[in-house]
């Protein structure tokens, strides 16, 4: 397990380098496996600069998303690749992009549940979606599905306006006898997106959803659930409101989701709303960066040494140096928030706003994944005397997630190709030689 976010410490655990003729003397205790897993429609993003005569023969209102059939994408994508108008073809989805973020930030395992063909040739859809997901992240649990994954058409016309083009292929096809149980209850955090709770009828990936969170919640392994998109949750909040309370652990959302949410137009307001509904909170504000909100108990808080900011809770960074808790680990639980600025102010171009949150998601996960395997591998350790749901800081973990997304921004692919660099070149060189 690679050690999470840019520090002048050591990057990896163990804490302490081992003497290697002493290391022959005793018995070394077997490593922890420390892993998560996440549940997805698998599908593969194609993105194409087209004209506006292309939209109107196939039917696709400008600016909106359309759902197409198996037919249609199949013609639309010859079309698009006889014409040479793709410009970037990526795995997508937005677990698939969480958990293969993970994976590069800490060099380490995790688990996807969901649908893949089960005949691939060379240069299909699941051929690419196999060759753009890290080697670490074990699709061995994937379900065998005759026809297609997912396809999202990106088409750009000349005035930059995006229309979408959605072909579900099998991706929502996953059925609950897929989901494996020890697998799921051995993992750090289960990731979920809101896309999985309402499948079509016949498709069985929401029952294979709840089944998963059904078994997560047995073994108190936190569950994660990303607001897919604020069309979705405005539909019923309500419902929504229901559901993040019984089953979520940490919500992870951009400010158009959490006003579509909790009513509230002020990012740190939704999150401070979102709060009386889960244990942890990550909001996405685009150029305002990024808020979390959590617990911790009153014994443990920590006062920042950062500017204490204005806000809608006037000073609300104060305790932001405090680690996040789970509310029922609490004796006296009270509420923590933190705001971290774009890092360097975001990059000069913005090549892809689609993947920014994921990535940041990613971060938190890692540092929580850290926190587990440090608890098991060094469980004398200080940082354990108190239950903590993550390994860092509220203000750590801000600026870890700001600095991935920041990375993701930067490039036109939604997912890592490599993990941060050693040194940031933004840092004088006095700096690394404290």
């Amino acid at each position: 397990m690679k050690f999470p976010g840019q520090r002048k410490s050591k990057h990896y655990f163990p804490v302490q380098n081992r003497d290697p003729l002493l290391a022959q003397l005793t018995q070394q205790p077997e490593r922890f496996p420390t892993y998560i897993t996440g549940i997805d429609q698998t599908l593969v993003d194609i993105e194409a600069k087209v004209a506006d005569e292309l939209l109107q023969r196939y039917e696709l209102p400008k600016g909106n998303s359309t759902l197409i059939d198996d037919e249609t994408a199949h013609a639309l994508y010859t079309e698009l690749k006889s014409q040479a108008l793709i410009s970037d073809e990526f795995a997508g989805g937005t677990i698939g992009n969480t958990v293969h973020n993970y994976s590069i930030l800490a060099d380490d395992r995790s688990v996807l549940f969901g649908v893949m063909s089960k005949n691939i040739e060379v240069g299909s859809y699941a051929y690419r979606y196999l060759c753009n997901t890290s080697s670490k992240v074990d699709l061995n649990y994937l379900q065998p599905v005759e026809g297609p994954i997912g396809r999202c058409f990106t088409l750009i016309s000349e005035c930059g306006e995006r229309t979408f083009a959605i072909s579900k292929g099998s991706m929502d096809k996953l059925s609950p006898e897929f989901i494996n149980k020890e697998v799921i209850q051995g993992a750090s955090a289960l990731v979920l997106t809101a896309y999985l709770m309402r499948a079509s009828d016949g498709d069985q990936i929401t029952q294979a959803a709840l089944k998963a969170i059904e078994y997560a919640k047995e073994a108190d392994v936190p569950v994660v659930l990303t607001l897919g998109t604020r069309f979705l949750i405005e539909s019923d909040p309500q419902w929504w409101k229901t559901f993040i309370e019984e089953n979520v652990t940490i919500l992870a959302m951009n400010e158009d989701e959490g006003e579509a949410l909790t009513g509230f137009k002020d990012p740190l307001q939704a999150s401070e709303a979102a709060l009386e509904l889960c244990d942890l909170v990550l909001t996405t504000a685009g150029p305002l960066g990024l808020y979390m909100a959590g617990y911790t108990d009153d014994s443990e808080k920590r006062e920042t040494s950062h500017t204490l900011l204005p806000g809608i809770i006037p000073e609300f960074n104060r305790y932001e140096f405090s680690r996040p808790k789970l509310k029922s680990d609490c004796n006296t639980p009270i509420k923590v928030y933190a705001h971290i600025s774009p890092y360097m102010g975001g990059p000069e171009k913005i090549r892809n706003t689609n993947g920014a949150g994921d990535g940041a998601l990613a971060a938190l996960l890692h540092d929580l994944a850290s926190n587990t395997f440090h608890k098991a591998n060094v469980p004398g350790s200080s940082k354990h005397k108190r239950d903590g749901l993550c390994y860092s800081s509220f203000s750590q973990v801000c600026k870890y997630a700001n600095r991935v997304a920041y990375e993701v921004l930067a490039q036109h692919s939604p997912r890592l190709s490599s993990g941060l660099p050693e040194r940031e070149d933004s840092l004088e060189e006095a700096y690394w030689e404290r």
